[in-house]
């Protein structure tokens, strides 16, 4: 039998946003014993003395007293660099562009602060993410949030069962809207504060100028799929994404150019003329690492909803896994901008099955 909500204890991780300000108002209103806990996981002061990680404190302690909750932050800033940032360079060294909000939910959200929260006592973690967890069964099931445009289990398809099993999601059934509502409702500090948006390590500045302080760019050339004819230079391949059409610099008449590949034997990006050019498009990919969110690993293929970016549209696929952890997915229909080193999440209606890093893409053009 489980506890009465006033004898199950709650640690919130609070970023000083609404999301999370609402889930420790929810849980609060609900009778738990509430501790909101802010996660320092990134040294963000700037040129000035200026960080954006006192300032989202401040929000989370003003929160925080309005709730009548203790409050504590925790520093993860060795964790975050081992476990995501040194990931995240070594997956741009590789030529791949990585995913550091699944790598930082599996390893930082869900790992160290969890276990920081058990120290406390804690029975449950919560998170202002807008997912739903569900036992059927005496298993943990991860479902999407009902806000279709806000749902975030693209972001959390790395989860184990065991870590599921100690997460709750109180906004998950809500709609962003109301979830503002319900802060504007409580005079919350945080009612009006805009979501933040980009990688959180690098924030408001320019990735390129980001990058390129703790990685050795090599310059080369742009050459087309077909010819192999130059047009233009790039400044390194890593500040390149498939599929990218901003920041080329090839001018001249006709359809705009696209990224369509990586040459990283000869440092050369290849580049198409087209939104339908047939180097964006591939027919299915090579996934590694995959997490099965029931701990159990199919054996047999199967058909099931995927994405390969977030909030793209679901798209049907045939998966194949295999028993070293990889599998292989084609696609019913030619998808485009695949990326390796993005997730690619499986779904079987609003549940979600799991997920795993695109390693390989299966293009059509250079299997031909």
């Amino acid at each position: 039998m489980s506890k009465r909500p006033e004898d199950t204890r709650v640690v919130v991780g609070m970023s000083g946003g609404v999301d999370s300000s609402v889930t420790a108002l929810l849980l609060k209103e609900q009778g738990y014993d509430v501790i909101g806990m802010f996660m320092k996981n990134w040294d963000d002061t700037d040129e000035t003395g200026f960080c954006t990680a006192t300032e989202d404190y401040d929000d989370v302690i003003r929160v925080c007293n309005q709730l009548d909750i203790p409050y504590y932050a925790v520093n993860f800033e060795k964790e975050y660099w081992d476990k995501v940032f040194t990931y995240f360079l070594e997956e741009y060294k590789a030529g791949r562009t990585p995913n550091p909000d699944v790598m930082c939910n599996k390893e930082i959200k869900f790992k160290a602060f969890l276990n920081h929260a058990m120290t406390l006592g804690a029975d449950y973690v919560a998170t202002g993410h807008y997912a739903r967890v569900k036992e059927i069964d005496g298993v943990t099931q991860l479902l999407r949030g009902v806000d279709d445009n806000k749902d975030q289990t693209y972001f959390l398809n790395a989860l184990s069962q065991q870590q599921l099993a100690k997460v709750m999601f109180p906004i998950g059934d809500m709609p962003k809207s109301e979830v503002r509502e319900r802060a504007h409702a409580a005079n919350l500090a945080t009612a009006a504060k805009k979501d933040s948006t980009g990688i959180c390590f690098i924030g408001e500045r320019d990735f390129k100028e980001f990058l390129s302080t703790y990685l050795p760019a090599t310059p080369g050339e742009m050459r087309t799929l077909e010819t192999d004819e130059v047009k233009g230079k790039h400044d390194g391949l890593m500040y390149h994404t498939l599929g990218q059409r901003q920041g080329l610099g090839i001018g001249g008449a006709g359809e705009p150019w696209f990224v369509v590949g990586k040459d990283l034997e000869r440092n050369v990006l290849l580049v198409g003329q087209g939104y339908d050019h047939y180097g964006l498009f591939s027919k299915g990919l090579e996934a590694i690492g995959m997490n099965w969110i029931t701990n159990e690993a199919p054996v047999e293929p199967f058909t099931c909803m995927a994405k390969f970016r977030y909030r793209q549209a679901d798209q049907p696929v045939t998966v194949y896994p295999h028993a070293d952890g990889t599998a292989s997915i084609t696609f019913d229909e030619d998808q485009r901008a695949v990326t390796p080193g993005q997730a690619v999440v499986l779904y079987d209606g609003e549940r979600c099955l799991g997920g795993g890093t695109i390693d390989v893409v299966l293009t059509n053009w250079e299997n031909a």
